[in-house]
C-alpha cells in the first residue's frame, strides 16, 4: 500500500521532472504547462501531492480557490502569496444499500481512514432506492467495519468518526431531482472548500447510464474535479460495450471515467512489473526464447449459491476471463514502457492485446458443475439453483489457448481457465520454462522431462507468494535430484497486513492516478478477442461439458492442454 502521510496518503519521491506539471480543468482535461510560463502555477506546482505510486497527481483543478487578486494578466505575481481554499472530498457510493456496497466498498474506505489515508475534509454519501436515515445507513456499515491487525489506537473511537462522516440520501437512479437534492446537501458538507467529487457505481450496468447523466448534470462538481468509478460487466460483447462506452462519454470525459477491475489492485499483480522490471536475472528470461507456456489460473470452491440468475447472463468467460486474467495476461506480456506514467502502460497493454490471435472454438473447452454426494454431503448442480433458468447453457468453468502474435511471444501458449465449484479457491499465473537442451541429468528424472522443468509461480491468493520450482541434488552419497522451491510467502517474510484490492484503487481514483484502471481502447481491444467465440458458443448453443461439484473441472481441459503440449502446473498441488 502507498505509505501514507497525515493527510492525504502521498509518496515521498517524484518520477516526474519539475519542468513538466500536469493540471486539470474542471472537467478534467489535462493541460501542459510550464511553470516559468506562469509563475502562480509553478507556486501552487510546489504544494502538488504525489500519488501512490510517486508520481504528481494530475487532477487538481485549474479553479482550485486561489484567488486572484494579486495577479497581473499575463500571469505575473504582483504581491502577497494567493490564497488557496483548503480541498474536501465528497465520496457518493450509488448502490449503498447492495452487497458489494456493504461488503467491500465501504470497508475499504475505513481501512484508509484508519491508516490516514483520506484528506482531512472528506465526506461520505450513500445513494440508493430504498428509504433509510443516516443512522440506519451507519448502523449496516458499521457491521461490516474491522480494523488492522496492527492497531495503533483504539479501533472503537476511529470507526465511531468515520461512521459520523457517512450519510445517507435516498432516490431514484433515473431522477434528476433527487440528485440535486443530494447535491444541495453535498454543498451544506463542502461549504468554504474547494469541493471534489467522486461517485461510485455499485450498480447494474442497465442503469450507469441514467445514473451518470443525473450525477453529471445535476451532481457534479461546480469549481474541483468530478470523476466516476464504473464496476464491470462492461457490456456483453465489442457491440454493448461500444455503445456503452459512447453513452457515457455523452456527459463524461474519458478522464472522468475510471473503469474498475479490482483484481489489477491485488498486490502480487501490482507486484508483477516489479518483478519483471527491476530485477535483472528475469529480463533475458521473458521471452519465448526461455518460456514454455504461461498459465493464468482462477478457481472458487463454491457455486454461484443464489446469485445464479446475474451470472446466467454473463457467464464464466465474461466474468473472469475477458477481464481480470486477460488484463494480468497483458501486464505479463507488454513491453517496457517509457514510464511509470498510467498513459505509457496502458500504452503497451493495448499493443499486447491488439498484437492477439482472435479465440477459435477449438481453442476453448467450457463446463458446468453437476450435483455431487461427498460423504454425507450433498452439493447441488448449477441448474438447481432456483434463480437459474432451467436448461442453461451457461458455463461456469472455461479453459482457453491465446497466442500473441508477436517477436517476443511468438509460438508461446497463453492458457487461462477458470472455474466455479472447483476443488480449492486459488489465483494464479505459472510461468513453465524451456527444458534445458541436452541435460547431463535427465536420466534422473526418467521419461518424464516435465518434471525437470523450471517454474515460476505468482500465487495472487490465497496466502500471497512468489516461488521458483528448481532442480537440486538430495544430500547424500548417491545422484538422487529432487525438485524444491525458492519460495517468498508474503504472511512469512511481511508482518503488515496487505490491503485490500479495492483500497488502492480507490485511492488512486481519489489521487487521479490511472494506471490501474481500463482505458477504453484497452476495452475494445479485449472484447475484440472474446467476442466472437462467444456468439458461436451461443448461436451453436454448445453444450457445457459437466463436471461434479468439487472437482477439478471438466476432462476437456487437459486434452486442450495437451494438444498445445503443455500440463497443467497445478495438477499436482492440492492448496
Amino acid at each position: 500500500m502507498a505509505k501514507c502521510l497525515s493527510h492525504p496518503c502521498s509518496s515521498s519521491s517524484s518520477f516526474k521532472s519539475q519542468k513538466r506539471k500536469f493540471i486539470s480543468t474542471k472537467r478534467n482535461t489535462t493541460l501542459l504547462i510550464s511553470p516559468y510560463s506562469n509563475p502562480r502555477s509553478y507556486l501552487r506546482n510546489q504544494f502538488e501531492l504525489k500519488s501512490s505510486n510517486g508520481y504528481p497527481l494530475n487532477a487538481v483543478s485549474v479553479q482550485d480557490g486561489t484567488s486572484s487578486a494579486n495577479e497581473s494578466k499575463d500571469g505575473a505575481i504582483l504581491s502577497s502569496k494567493p490564497e488557496k481554499m483548503e480541498p474536501t472530498i465528497s465520496i457518493t457510493v450509488v448502490g449503498a444499500s447492495g452487497d458489494l456496497a456493504k461488503k467491500k466498498i465501504f470497508p475499504a474506505l475505513f481501512a484508509l481512514y484508519y491508516e490516514n489515508c483520506l484528506p482531512e475534509h472528506f465526506t461520505i454519501f450513500g445513494y440508493a432506492r430504498s428509504k433509510m436515515t443516516d443512522e440506519e445507513l451507519r448502523n449496516i456499515i458499521s457491521r461490516t467495519l474491522t480494523c488492522r491487525i496492527d492497531q495503533r489506537e483504539n479501533c472503537g473511537d476511529k470507526m465511531d468518526q468515520f461512521l459520523q462522516r457517512c450519510f445517507y440520501q435516498s432516490g431514484q437512479y433515473g431522477s434528476e431531482e433527487d440528485f440535486l437534492e443530494l447535491h444541495n446537501k453535498l454543498i451544506e458538507k463542502e461549504v468554504g472548500r474547494l469541493p471534489n467529487r467522486l461517485f461510485y457505481l455499485s450498480i447494474p450496468p442497465n442503469i450507469f447510464v441514467d445514473v451518470v447523466r443525473c450525477a453529471s448534470r445535476r451532481a457534479s462538481s461546480t469549481s474541483g474535479w468530478t470523476r466516476v468509478i464504473v464496476e464491470k460487466p462492461f457490456g456483453r460483447d465489442s457491440e454493448s460495450s461500444g455503445e456503452l462506452t459512447r453513452y457515457l462519454k455523452q456527459y463524461l470525459s474519458e478522464d472522468q471515467i475510471f473503469r474498475i477491475d479490482h483484481y489489477l489492485g491485488k498486490e502480487l499483480v501490482e507486484n508483477l512489473s516489479v518483478l519483471r522490471f527491476s530485477n535483472l536475472v528475469f529480463a533475458p528470461l521473458w521471452s519465448r526464447d526461455c518460456i514454455r507456456n504461461v498459465q493464468f489460473i482462477f478457481s472458487e470452491d463454491f457455486g454461484t449459491e443464489g446469485r445464479g440468475g446475474y451470472f446466467d447472463n454473463y457467464g464464466i468467460i465474461r466474468d473472469i476471463m475477458q477481464n481480470h486474467l486477460l488484463q494480468i495476461l497483458a501486464l505479463f506480456a507488454m513491453e517496457t514502457p517509457v514510464t511509470l506514467d498510467a498513459e505509457d502502460i496502458r500504452n503497451e497493454k493495448v499493443k499486447v492485446l491488439r498484437s492477439m490471435r482472435t479465440l477459435v472454438l477449438d481453442d476453448v473447452v467450457v463446463g458446468q458443475y453437476k450435483g455431487h454426494t461427498k460423504g454425507a454431503k450433498s452439493y447441488p448442480a448449477y441448474i438447481d439453483d432456483p434463480t437459474v433458468p432451467q436448461g442453461s447453457l451457461t458455463p461456469t468453468f472455461a479453459a482457453a489457448a491465446l497466442f500473441i502474435d508477436n517477436a517476443r511471444w511468438d509460438g508461446v501458449p497463453f492458457l487461462m481457465k477458470a472455474g466455479k465449484a472447483l476443488h480449492t479457491k486459488r489465483a494464479e499465473i505459472r510461468v513453465q520454462f524451456r527444458h534445458v537442451p541436452g541435460n547431463l541429468y535427465k536420466r534422473n528424472f526418467g521419461t518424464d522431462l516435465d518434471k525437470a522443468t523450471n517454474e515460476l509461480v505468482l500465487r495472487v491468493q490465497p496466502d500471497e507468494a512468489i516461488y521458483l520450482k528448481i532442480n537440486n541434488k538430495v544430500p547424500g552419497l548417491g545422484m538422487r535430484l529432487d525438485r524444491s522451491d525458492l519460495n517468498l510467502l508474503y504472511k512469512a517474510r511481511y508482518s503488515k497486513e496487505i490491503p485490500d484490492a479495492y483500497e488502492r484503487l480507490l485511492l488512486d481514483a481519489m489521487e487521479g492516478e490511472r494506471r490501474l484502471f481500463i482505458r477504453s481502447d484497452e476495452l475494445d481491444a479485449a472484447w475484440k478477442l472474446f467476442t466472437p467465440v462467444l456468439k458461436e458458443l451461443e448461436e451453436k448453443k454448445i453444450a457445457p461439458e459437466l463436471y461434479p461439484y468439487g472437482s477439478r473441472g471438466p476432462v476437456g481441459a487437459h486434452y486442450l492442454a495437451a494438444k498445445h503440449n503443455v500440463r497443467w502446473g497445478d495438477l499436482g498441488e492440492d492448496s
